[in-house]
């Protein structure tokens, strides 16, 4: 999944965005609200965690801004004023959860995926024959028996299950595993599929290569 983390704190960005990058999601963040407004204007995503305390736009007008174009992108709002008052105004201009800070991360990332999954409108489990795919706790097992997989495998395999039976571009691979700024080597995503075939081909669950398009994984109802 993509998520752009609006946060003017970079110790605490950096915190999270690699939190959020070893959990398999592409990452990417700003740190004022004029930048987050023009790449929520601009970019998709799947989720935006914005603070409310931004120098210049708030992100409380940052998400005024989102929802006045019609967007339905959750959001997580970010703050250190734990006031009543914070929360109401954030949640009445369409924020989809609070969290204030100070706060573990294991409650934020358990916030992320409970909006990614309520966003996407995803069910708990992506199933290809016996391989199934916890969204909740980022693993895959196949045959009720865990597979182990690095963060970039698991990513691929995870837009290869949403979009089961459809071919799935290169360009739409490098959106998902990587943010802005990450360095994407000619043949990073290659590198992947072939590490992460190695791992289900003897399962029986095939990625093919659509030559000129990309790749794909067909339907898993008769698979495994």
């Amino acid at each position: 999944m993509r998520i752009l983390l609006v946060e003017d704190d970079k110790v605490l960005a950096d915190a999270l965005s690699r939190a959020l990058v070893q959990s398999a999601h592409a990452v990417d963040h700003v740190g004022t609200g004029e930048e987050a407004d023009q790449a929520l204007a601009l970019a998709i995503y799947d989720l935006a965690i914005l603070d409310i305390g931004l120098p210049g736009l708030s992100g409380l007008e940052v998400l005024k801004r989102l929802r006045a174009r019609k967007s339905t992108l959750p959001v997580l709002m970010l703050t250190a004023m734990d006031t009543m008052e914070d929360q109401v105004r954030g949640l009445d201009l369409g924020a989809d959860d609070y969290l204030a800070k100070p706060f573990d991360l294991p409650v934020l990332e358990a916030r992320v995926r409970a909006l990614l999954r309520r966003g996407s409108n995803a069910t708990p489990y992506l199933d290809h024959g016996l391989l199934r795919f916890d969204t909740v706790g980022r693993r895959v097992y196949y045959d009720k028996k865990p597979l182990e997989l690095s963060p970039r495998e698991l990513a691929v395999l995870e837009i290869l299950l949403m979009r089961e039976g459809r071919v799935v571009s290169k360009e739409q691979m490098v959106n998902h595993l990587y943010g802005w700024g990450d360095e994407v080597g000619d043949n990073a995503i290659e590198v992947y599929v072939y590490r992460l075939r190695k791992k289900l081909e003897p399962l029986g669950c095939e990625i093919r290569t659509v030559r000129g398009m990309g790749y794909l994984m067909e339907r898993g109802d008769e698979a495994g």
